[in-house]
C-alpha cells in the first residue's frame, strides 16, 4: 500500500523547512513569491493533501455538522437535510447525515460517533422517548438543536411544526366533508409528533361536538409504506369500518392507499384519506393525496442557522439566546379526500 505524502516530504522536495511549507498552506502572504512557487510545485508534484482532520483537532473546531434523523427513507427528512446542507454550505461547513432508523440504540451509537469526531454541533430528531440519549450526549458540551421536536423541559434550541394544529387541520377537513367516523393510523406511540397529531385530531372532533370515540386509532411500529399497508389490512377487517382515515405521515397514507386499491375499495368514495408532510410522492400518487404540508427545507435551514449562531457565540463573535421556533402547517387538499357525502 502506498504511503501518504506528508508535510515533511514536501519540505524535503522543495528544500525548505516544515514551517515554511505550513506558511505556504495557511499564510501564503507571509512567504516570498519564489519560495511559495517552489513549495507549491512540490505539493502539486507529490500530490500532497493536508490532513483536514488533524488541522481541526489542533484548532479544536470541526468543519462538520452532524444531522441525525428518524428515517432517511422518508422524503420529508431528505428535505430537512437539504435545508440544513444549504445553510451549512453557505457557512463553509459540511453535514454528516446519519439515520437512527427509529432505533434508540442506533441513535445512541451515532451520538457517540459525533462526540468522537468532535463535530461542530448536531441537528437531532430524537427517537429515544426516555431522553437518556440526549442526557448522555449533553455531557460532551457539543451544541445541538432539536429538529421536528419542541425542546420541552430543556434549554436547547428547537425548530418544529405545530403538530397539534396540523392534526386539527386534517380532521377538521374530514369533518367538513361529512365524515363522523375517522381512523387515525398513528405510528409508534412514543413519538411526540404522533401524540401531538392525535391531540389535534381530538381537538377538531371536540370543536364539532363529537366525542373521542369517533376516532379509531390504529398504531403501527414504524412510519413507512409497509406499516401503512398493514394498517390498511386491519382497517378492512373492522366490522364498522370508518369512512375516512388520517395518517401520521404520507408514507403510511400511501400504504393505506395501496391496501385499499388491492382490495377494490375506491378512494375517496368508499374511504377518504389524508396524510401528513406533503412529500413529493403525495401529489404523484395514483389518487393524489390530501396532506398536511410541513416546511421541511425551511425547518432544516433554520435549525442549522440556530446551531451556527450558537457555535459562533462560543467564540464570542455573536450573541445567542436559546429559542424555540414553531412553524405553522398548511393543508393541501387533493382528490383522496374529496368524496361527496
Amino acid at each position: 500500500m502506498a504511503q501518504s505524502v506528508g508535510i515533511k516530504d514536501v519540505a524535503r522536495a522543495a528544500g525548505v523547512s516544515v514551517g515554511t511549507v505550513s506558511n505556504v498552506i495557511n499564510r501564503p502572504d507571509t512567504v516570498a513569491t519564489e519560495t511559495r512557487a517552489r513549495v507549491q510545485s512540490a505539493i502539486d508534484r507529490l500530490g500532497y493533501v493536508r490532513s483536514e482532520s488533524a488541522r481541526q483537532l489542533r484548532a479544536g473546531r470541526s468543519r462538520i455538522m452532524g444531522l441525525l434523523v428518524l428515517d432517511m427513507g422518508n422524503p420529508f427528512f431528505v428535505d430537512v437535510a437539504r435545508g440544513a446542507e444549504r445553510a451549512a454550505r453557505e457557512a463553509g461547513l459540511g453535514v454528516m447525515v446519519c439515520n437512527s432508523a427509529q432505533s434508540a440504540g442506533e441513535e445512541a451509537d451515532y451520538l457517540s460517533l459525533f462526540a468522537e469526531q468532535r463535530v461542530r454541533g448536531v441537528l437531532l430528531t430524537p427517537t429515544d422517548a426516555s431522553g437518556r440519549n440526549i442526557d448522555t450526549f449533553r455531557r460532551h458540551n457539543i451544541p445541538f438543536v432539536l429538529v421536528d421536536r419542541v425542546a420541552e423541559g430543556t434549554t436547547e434550541c428547537s425548530v418544529s411544526v405545530d403538530d397539534v394544529a396540523g392534526g386539527a387541520l386534517a380532521v377538521r377537513h374530514l369533518i367538513d366533508a361529512g365524515h363522523r367516523s375517522i381512523a387515525y393510523v398513528s405510528g409508534p406511540p412514543g413519538l411526540n409528533q404522533v401524540r401531538d397529531r392525535r391531540t389535534g385530531a381530538l381537538n377538531a372532533l371536540a370543536e364539532a361536538g363529537l366525542g373521542p370515540e369517533c376516532l379509531r386509532e390504529l398504531p403501527t411500529e414504524r412510519l413507512d409504506v409497509a406499516a401503512g399497508r398493514d394498517a390498511g389490512a386491519r382497517l378492512l377487517g373492522l366490522a364498522d369500518r370508518p369512512t375516512a382515515v388520517f395518517c401520521a405521515n404520507d408514507l403510511l397514507a400511501l400504504g393505506v392507499l395501496q391496501a385499499m386499491y388491492a382490495a377494490g375499495i375506491t378512494v375517496p368514495d368508499d374511504l377518504a384519506i389524508v396524510g401528513y408532510d406533503d412529500i413529493e410522492f403525495a401529489a404523484a400518487a395514483a389518487v393524489p393525496l390530501t396532506s398536511v404540508r410541513q416546511p421541511a427545507v425551511t425547518m432544516g435551514a433554520l435549525a442549522a442557522e440556530l446551531l451556527l449562531e450558537e457555535t459562533e457565540a462560543e467564540t464570542g463573535t455573536k450573541r445567542h439566546d436559546h429559542r424555540r421556533v414553531v412553524l405553522q402547517p398548511e393543508l393541501v387538499v387533493r382528490r383522496s379526500s374529496l368524496s361527496a357525502r
